[in-house]
């Protein structure tokens, strides 16, 4: 059952709803701190809020595609009005002196930054406090956790996130939002905490896919909004996996889906994934460990005892990766990404859990990347759909991955997908 926490607004609604309504853009506004105030104490999605008084001042000179719609921001992205921690104990009360480029992006579209949203320490692992607005008693996923609960809870329409390895597309999957990871590079990446400059994405939040795919147009400039696919398409599932097992409950939940997108006239084809997919799980992990001990070398360096456990632990591990392996490593991710193009012959895109299940119970784990981590490797865009729930009531997304640089296609199938499990 969803909790009364889950409250997603569609921001296309409210665009047309303001249109021409400065009054109606300020209560709006008005009553997303007051919502944030009224359960964030027990949700703990943000860690820094903006000065109401100043935003609610700049409203009548906004314009731009994103016309005064509030968003949050990931808590590695640098924000000169706001704390900036990285979500480490290390730069607790950190202020910058400029935004980062997506900020500015963000800014120059009309949208008012307001609030920071809670990360795992530098994106890793280490669980945050926030919890799953579709069941509080759950995480939220990780790192990007405070972005995805901060739109499931009805904070924001939209927010900003990231994703190394599986940190927007599970989140998403787990809050029951729409999350895109876009085609690595389409979004810039300067003035954000890096952990691993191969990977590193901007990644997207909204409450449906064609929210997202408008945020992705107005930040990139390109032509993302998402009209009707034409034609039917073939999508690709599956047979098995290299990596984590779906379980029996996401597997049903795919099985659904799959039926719902059928029945819409779409084809879905099984697909068997090539012996270098299977090969790419270590030289993600390779390239990331390798890449992370010089990208927080500082703070390991300097700072060893105020890291937690946890990255400590990678960290050391990471020091001992030599520089034939990471070369070696990231060879194979260049052969890989050429080696995909031709994968894709016959389908439009593939479909697979957006995570091994729902959210897990507690918040002591921000559970299993490992289906998103090799497209983050690929550089693929990647949609995490909204609309199904597991047999134990929580949100399980259906992954859309397309082409590399066929963004514009990717959200559109998965507006289709989504169209389709919206009648369930």
């Amino acid at each position: 059952m969803m909790s009364d926490f889950y409250q997603p607004h569609s921001a296309l609604d409210l665009l047309q709803r303001f249109e021409g309504d400065v009054k109606a853009r300020r209560r709006y506004l008005h009553e997303r701190f007051e919502r944030i105030r009224e359960v964030d104490g027990q949700l703990k999605a943000m860690t820094a809020l903006a000065d109401s008084d100043v935003i609610m001042q700049t409203l009548d000179n906004v314009q731009g595609p994103l016309r005064g719609l509030p968003v949050a921001i990931k808590d590695i992205f640098d924000t000169c009005d706001m704390v900036t921690a990285y979500g480490s104990r290390i730069y607790a009360g950190h202020r910058p002196v400029s935004d980062a480029t997506i900020v500015t992006l963000l800014r120059r579209q009309g949208a008012v930054s307001i609030g920071k949203a809670a990360a795992c320490e530098f994106a890793y692992t280490a669980p945050t406090p926030t919890r799953n607005p579709c069941a509080p008693n759950r995480t939220a996923g990780g790192s990007s956790s405070g972005s995805a609960a901060a739109v499931a809870a009805g904070y924001v329409p939209f927010a900003i996130g990231s994703q190394t390895a599986g940190s927007t597309i599970r989140p998403a999957s787990f809050c029951g939002v729409a999350g895109y990871k876009p085609t690595f590079g389409l979004l810039p990446t300067t003035g954000m905490k890096c952990f691993s400059w191969s990977f590193d994405t901007v990644g997207l939040f909204a409450s449906g896919v064609r929210d997202v795919a408008y945020l992705a147009q107005a930040l990139s400039g390109r032509r993302l909004a998402v009209n009707h696919f034409p034609g039917k398409p073939t999508f690709g599932l599956p047979e098995s996996y290299p990596w984590t097992p779906a379980s029996a409950n996401a597997a049903a939940v795919m099985d659904r889906a799959v039926r719902m997108i059928e029945a819409a006239g779409a084809t879905v084809i099984p697909v068997s994934f090539p012996a270098w997919m299977a090969e790419l799980i270590g030289a993600h992990a390779t390239i990331e460990s390798y890449e992370a001990f010089q990208t927080i070398g500082f703070e390991y360096d300097r700072y060893p005892e105020l890291l937690t456990p946890i990255l400590r632990e990678f960290l050391d591990k990471a020091a001992e990766v030599p520089n034939d392996a990471y070369i070696a490593a990231c060879r194979k991710a260049e052969s890989a990404k050429t080696a995909l193009l031709a994968w894709f012959d016959g389908t439009d895109a593939l479909l697979t859990p957006s995570a091994p299940d729902e959210a897990p119970e507690g918040l002591n784990s921000t559970g299993d990347p490992a289906f998103s981590r090799n497209w983050t490797l690929l550089g693929a865009p990647c949609v995490s759909v909204p609309g199904l729930r597991g047999e134990r009531g929580g949100p399980i997304g259906v992954q859309v991955i397309g082409r590399r640089n066929d963004d514009a296609a990717t959200l559109a199938l998965a507006a289709f997908v989504e169209s389709t499990l919206r009648k369930a």
